[in-house]
């Protein structure tokens, strides 16, 4: 009885003992297993990753300030050397600087010279080095340093102003934050490896400076401080701000290649503006606008001034090259035209031309602000409409190109002259010969005014007695509808043609009025180009009435070209 009953005891024993090995095994099993993931996972982390995790405090010696060692190793040499630095490279500032301040110089100013130059005793600070990869050997090495420096210099700037003014100008307190780009292209097999040097601005994060008259205040002459502040802004925005780059041949060769190149053309009709601020004391605001991509004066645009008017109408054509779609911004600024004086700046805003579809025009509104790096205000200022074309080379034939310069011919017009004459638009540029041929979009527009919604009440003792007055500005005609009496949605359905004879710069305006037995009232308007006529031929579409409380315009219009040719 005590062999069976040990006999029992035994195999059970071994069977917890087998069970109990089997587990142990299973359980060795899956720690290595999570082992492994945990060793996998720690080999693919990077830098940036156990930055994220960890503290500071508890990044290992040979992890942790690597690039932070660099850093500082970079900052404390060049704190070393910095008043060598100084020295030489103030006369390079001067040398260099001065005729770049001169090119971007303002209208008011005559001249603008330095009269003392040194960068102080604070040298600037490297916070940030990287090598972006490329995809081969043909892009070169690229590298980003990142730079920081609220320095202590001492500058002094000799202005004289279009008056004969001389004024000695500090320019103080200086802070400034960027990212520089550094491109060694291309890469050789001779010492140092790369044939030259690319650098440029990649990005301004922070450019901060005060200007100061030496014994006394220039915020009291008016204008010279906008004026200074936006040469100085302009020079370093243009100069070396990407996709700007200046090149340093380090081998003998032709290095033209990496030169910044054309790339397309930016259309831009300025359409008009409203609600702007009132710069007058006496009577209303003259504006103009200044557009550019470039801040150079050749290749900046100025439109006509519209005297006495917070909602000027321009509708003006204009042209500019494109060198970098992915970086380069449209800049508009409105100015209130003093005459002899400086003018005034009203606003100015900015369009990023990577926000653009090629081949597609783009109606924007833009509103206004006082500076476009420091909001040094929230002030409502106005808005400005802009119609955008970026047309990329090459693409010219794939789309139609409804604005035209100085009546040139714009690949939409050959296109419809093709049509009318049965050749190829490539045929039609060889028949320009001696005399130019320009042509002028010429064609029927019939608009008709279907019905308005949601008007405000205007009248005292009823809702509203409303018609519509279609006004074709440059030529100047005039049509109106039917009165609708007592009607707040009146619907008219009326049909009226327009001949016009240059679609290209004409515009619609339809006011909607209130008809009164003693006079009448302005309700609201729209205003329109012909481009998405031109463009699309036939649509539909419904308008906020522009100056009302509330209210739309229900308008249907459709464009029937006829071709001109004129012999100049």
């Amino acid at each position: 009885m005590s062999f069976f009953a040990g006999a029992i005891i035994g195999i059970a024993v071994g069977v917890v003992l087998i069970a109990a090995f089997a587990r142990a095994e299973r359980a060795r099993s899956r720690r290595r297993k999570d082992l492994a993931k945990t060793v996998a996972a720690f080999a693919r982390m990077t830098v940036k990753d156990s930055k994220a995790i960890l503290p500071a405090d508890f990044y290992p010696a040979w992890v942790v300030f690597t690039q932070r060692q660099k850093l500082n190793w970079l900052n404390h040499h060049l704190d070393k050397i910095w008043p060598y630095v100084n020295e030489a490279a103030s006369a390079l500032i001067r040398s260099n600087v001065e005729p770049v301040l001169e090119r971007y110089r303002s209208t008011i100013l005559s001249s603008l010279k330095f009269s003392k130059l040194t960068l102080g005793t604070v040298a600037p600070q490297f916070t940030g080095v990287s090598i972006l990869e490329s995809k081969s050997e043909a892009d070169g090495v690229t590298m980003e340093l990142e730079i920081q420096w609220d320095g202590n210099p001492s500058i002094v700037l000799d202005v004289k102003t279009r008056l004969g003014v001389a004024l000695p100008i500090q320019v103080k307190n200086i802070g400034f934050t960027g990212v520089f780009r550094l491109i060694f292209k291309p890469l050789v097999d001779e010492f140092p490896c790369f044939g030259a040097v690319s650098y440029s601005l990649r990005e301004k994060k922070k450019l901060d400076f005060k200007l100061k008259i030496v014994g006394g205040d220039v915020s009291t002459i008016p204008g010279i401080y906008d004026a200074i502040e936006e040469t100085i802004r302009d020079a370093i925005e243009d100069s070396i701000t990407w996709p700007v780059r200046k090149i340093v041949p380090i081998l003998p060769g032709d290095y033209s290649d990496l030169e910044l190149k054309t790339i397309g053309i930016l259309e831009v009709k300025l359409v008009q503006a409203k609600d702007l601020t009132n710069k007058d004391i006496v009577g209303k605001s003259d504006p103009f606008a200044v557009l550019f991509i470039r801040p150079l004066p050749e290749k900046t645009k100025t439109s006509n001034t519209i005297n006495n008017q917070l909602n000027p109408i321009w509708n003006e054509h204009f042209e500019f090259i494109v060198e970098d779609a992915s970086t380069q911004h449209l800049t508009i600024r409105v100015f209130d035209d003093e005459g002899v004086q400086a003018s005034e700046l009203i606003g100015c805003a900015q369009v990023p031309l990577k926000d653009l579809q090629p081949g597609k025009v783009k109606d924007v509104w833009l509103k206004l602000v006082k500076d476009l790096e420091v909001q040094r205000d929230t002030k409502y200022r106005g808005q400005v409409q802009l119609e955008l074309l970026y047309c990329p080379f090459g693409t010219e034939n794939n789309f139609a190109n409804p604005f035209n310069p100085d009546y040139s011919l714009t690949t939409l017009e050959k296109v419809l002259k093709s049509e009318i004459h049965g050749t190829e638009g490539s045929d039609a540029d060889k028949t320009t010969t001696k005399k130019k041929r320009e042509v002028i979009v010429r064609g029927v527009l019939s608009v008709t005014v279907i019905s308005a919604e949601d008007l405000p009440v205007v009248d005292l003792m009823g809702k509203a007695d409303p018609y519509v007055v279609l006004i074709m500005k440059k030529s100047e005609t005039k049509v109106k509808t039917r009165v609708l009496n007592d009607n707040l949605n009146p619907i008219w359905n009326q049909t009226f043609d327009f001949v016009v004879e240059d679609a290209l710069h004409e515009m619609l305006i339809l006011e909607v009025w209130d008809h009164d037995t003693f006079g009448k009232d302005k309700i609201g308007r729209v205003i329109m180009t012909l481009t998405r006529a031109l463009l699309e031929g036939e649509f539909q579409d419904t308008f906020p009435l522009d100056g009302a409380k509330s209210g739309r315009l229900n308008v249907h219009l459709k464009w029937t070209p006829q071709m001109i040719l004129r012999e100049t």
